[in-house]
């Protein structure tokens, strides 16, 4: 932080915008009062590919979010946290429902269920840290104001059926038709998630509004779906599930 009305950030190693993140610092700095005697410099890095639908732009609001307060002396509370970095994505037209979901998980950690549209969180479980998740990385990117509202229409109740199974406790395989059916829906190729069942996942789809696939599985099964999705075009990475959330360092 630094004693000036100026808010600038930079965004390490991919030509990106830093604007999501500058207006999570001024989101803060306004809920405080404090927009115009404080600025900031703000630096982001993140392992995630931008674009692909692994919640690049909720873990980026979160800390850039808690950051904020951080350097302000505060331990912020988690709904504060959700409610500013919603806002900012919102703003930034990097959302259509403000994906309380990716950005509760990104924060919290383990596995969440939420309302999106009421921004409630409605049960938070435990994914087992010692499963492995394989993602698969095409080459492509699609931004969500690419999305179009209406192409997700016809699913709409099948996805609320689904969100329904979920909470009574079927989540991986809510987790599955969902992303066929976002797939499907989408335009992107449903046999990727297909080929890492047939595999032996436990789970597998669409992630986000894609165009990248995860598959949730035991680790005994990871190599054999890490070379079927290298045969593939793009990038395979592999990853566990985080039951800690969002830290400062």
């Amino acid at each position: 932080m630094e004693g000036s009305a100026g808010i600038r950030g930079e965004v390490v190693g991919v030509e990106e915008s830093p604007s999501l993140v500058e207006r999570c610092v001024r989101k803060v700095l306004e809920r405080r009062g404090l927009l115009g005697e404080y600025g900031a410099r703000v630096r982001t890095t993140s392992e995630l590919p931008v674009a692909v639908g692994l919640s690049s732009s909720s873990a980026a609001s979160n800390a850039a979010v808690l950051a904020t307060l951080r350097a302000l002396g505060e331990r912020p509370r988690p709904s504060e946290v959700l409610e500013l970095a919603i806002q900012a994505s919102l703003e930034e037209g990097v959302t259509l429902t403000g994906a309380l979901d990716d950005a509760a998980a990104s924060l919290l950690g383990g596995g969440v269920l939420t309302d999106n549209l009421r921004r409630r969180i409605l049960r938070r479980f435990r994914v087992d840290p010692g499963l492995e998740v394989v993602i698969h990385l095409p080459p492509r990117r699609l931004y969500t104001s690419q999305v179009r509202r209406e192409e997700l229409r016809p699913i709409a109740g099948m996805v609320e059926e689904l969100h329904r199974q979920a909470m009574r406790g079927n989540v991986w395989g809510a987790m599955t038709v969902n992303g066929l059916l976002h797939s499907c829906a989408l335009g992107h190729d449903p046999s990727v998630a297909l080929e890492a069942l047939s595999l032996g996942a436990l789970a597998a789809g669409l992630t986000g509004k894609g165009p990248a696939t995860v598959a949730v599985c035991e680790p005994s099964r990871t190599q054999r779906i890490k070379e079927a999705w290298g045969r593939r075009e793009g990038r395979v990475l592999v990853t566990r599930p985080s039951p800690a959330g969002a830290e400062v360092g």
